[in-house]
């Protein structure tokens, strides 16, 4: 097992704060060390916040777990400077295939349009992802990564949280301004507060199985319905880095998942997919039962609960990590301002307010795939071959079918930080939705546009309409003009955010719209920068 890749195995040590017995307050705590918890503590830290990261292990994830990750994520990542190692090292793609038994159904293009710095998607194992996130990590001077120290219990106060944690050496108390949650679907941090954790069970069980074979198959994923190598199931074939391949393959609910994960009875599967000739080798395997379940509220008290920790949903569609990421994207900014006393507590309650609402229509997607994929009736399993069936000759059911609808950012349109627009715009970028990336030039280079945003509130003017920084206390939206601090080389820019010369956008710290005008006014771009911090 796992001949591709060499565990690391990082040190353990004693804090100070354990060595000399002193009770000491942090800024940050963050429960778990994956995806998710890494995440947090590279944007925090890159907002100056310090944090310390708790993990109860000492190394990355075993088995290759999440794989497939989306344009989003990775463009969060590259603002935090990982993102390049992963994608250089992840497997880039955005063709899928749908197949009906014998035939192809369906094809998609996830990112049919050029001018964007960032892939539609990579598949990359998870251990490298959490690999170059630790790395990254290990740079900063603000991220006190603590591994092998365990949460036992918490207790909340009024201003701060008590943290008991056990280590190696014995059981210490700790405290923090803030607890971020980030322990995954099985959180005890959640369990610790005493929050509801519910949705649905789904009564169908799969089996992942990560192959080392060399194939010139295309890096596409390929999605079969009733194949002739697994009738009446589903299956999943996709390439990941270092020849090694993810299989899954629908097992149904009464499959004994520890029969299924024996390589006797993983190999013949294997080779009725793919021929009794094709050599390859059993890397990782594992049998699992999915659910889609959301936490009732992300904040209770000073704990905030994020990733999987927060939402679970199936693995169809890879909304598991990519929206954990995009949790900690739209939390960070909040709580810079909150623990720099230039937004009040409550704008933390919009965390919950968004990020629910985006976690709400993940597992509507989630859930709708999935009854698409395991049809619990034969009505049900009627209608989605129908649909396959229509979808190989006609152009109005392909929208139907659903192999799972891969990840993509849900705007915030119902967002009480959003200012509503005055005037007629076309195209995507309303507020709250987040920003369209487009490659532009900067002192004479080639650049990207998200690449000049993110740090603070940024106030984009297209052409020479007059205007200037706009402030709400402390804090400065600053101007970037188009056609003085950057150029739209190609027009696409324009294009993208239906701007003419005068146009006007507010965009929020996650590179979000908050307000958009067709000229500039610095009441309404001070009203509107209040409203977006939530009503400093």
């Amino acid at each position: 097992m796992f001949q591709t890749y060499q565990y690391p195995q990082y040190s353990y040590r004693q804090s100070e704060e354990q060595q000399t017995g002193t009770v000491k307050r942090h800024k940050v705590v963050v429960i778990g060390a994956g995806p998710i918890g890494l995440t947090a503590a590279l944007d925090f830290a890159q907002r100056g916040i310090p944090t310390v990261v708790l993990d109860d292990n000492n190394t990355v994830s075993i088995g290759s777990r999440a794989v497939c990750y989306a344009k989003r994520p990775l463009e969060i990542w590259d603002r935090l400077g990982c993102a390049t190692r992963m994608i250089d090292k992840g497997i880039e793609w955005k063709i899928g295939k749908v197949f009906f038994r014998d035939d192809l159904a369906y094809t998609f293009d996830l990112l049919p349009e050029d001018g964007h710095k960032i892939p539609a998607f990579i598949n990359l194992q998870q251990y490298y992802l959490e690999e170059y996130m630790v790395d990254e990590a290990q740079k900063s001077n603000l991220i006190d990564l603590r591994w092998k120290h365990k949460l036992l219990n918490l207790q909340q106060g009024d201003d701060h949280v008590v943290l008991t944690v056990e280590t190696p050496d014995g059981v210490f108390k700790m405290e923090a301004d803030w607890v971020v949650a980030c322990d995954g679907a099985n959180s005890d941090t959640r369990k610790m507060v005493g929050a509801g954790f519910s949705g649905q069970f789904f009564q169908d069980r799969f089996l992942i199985a990560d192959i080392i074979m060399k194939a010139d198959f295309p890096t596409e994923r390929w999605f079969w319905f009733d194949p002739p190598f697994h009738r009446g199931q589903s299956a999943l074939l996709h390439k990941q880095c270092d020849d090694v391949w993810r299989l899954d393959f629908q097992l149904g609910w009464e499959a004994d998942p520890e029969e299924e994960k024996k390589p006797e009875n993983i190999i013949p599967r294997v080779k009725a997919m793919l021929g009794e000739d094709k050599e390859f080798e059993l890397e990782w395997a594992s049998v699992y039962q999915f659910a889609c379940r959301r936490i009732d509220n992300f904040r209770y008290g000073r704990v905030l609960f994020a990733g999987d920790a927060a939402h679970q949903v199936s693995p169809f569609g890879a909304r598991g990590a990519n929206t954990g990421v995009q949790d900690i994207d739209n939390l960070g900014w909040k709580l810079k301002l909150v623990l720099d006393g230039d937004a009040p507590e409550s704008l933390i309650d919009s965390y919950h307010t968004e990020r629910a609402f985006a976690a709400d229509d993940n597992l509507l997607n989630s859930t709708r795939s999935t009854d698409f994929i395991t049809p619990k009736n034969e009505a049900s399993r009627r209608f989605r071959d129908a649909v396959l069936d229509l979808s190989e000759v006609t152009d109005f059911a392909k929208p139907l079918v659903n192999s799972g609808r891969l990840s993509a950012p849900t705007p915030y349109v119902e967002s009480t930080l959003n200012t509503a627009d005055e005037s007629s715009f076309a195209g995507k970028m309303s507020p709250g939705t987040c920003c369209a990336d487009a490659p532009v030039n900067v002192n004479g280079e080639a650049a990207w546009f998200l690449n000049q945003i993110g740090d603070g509130f940024t106030l984009l003017v297209f052409g020479d309409e007059a205007a200037t920084d706009v402030s709400a206390g402390n804090v400065k939206a600053r101007v970037l003009r188009v056609g003085k601090d950057l150029q739209d080389k190609d027009g696409t820019l324009a294009a993208r955010y239906d701007a003419a010369p005068g146009t006007v956008y507010l965009i929020r710290p996650d590179q979000h719209v908050a307000a958009r005008w067709r000229y500039f006014n610095d009441n309404k771009v001070e009203a509107a920068l209040k409203t977006a911090m939530g009503g400093a």
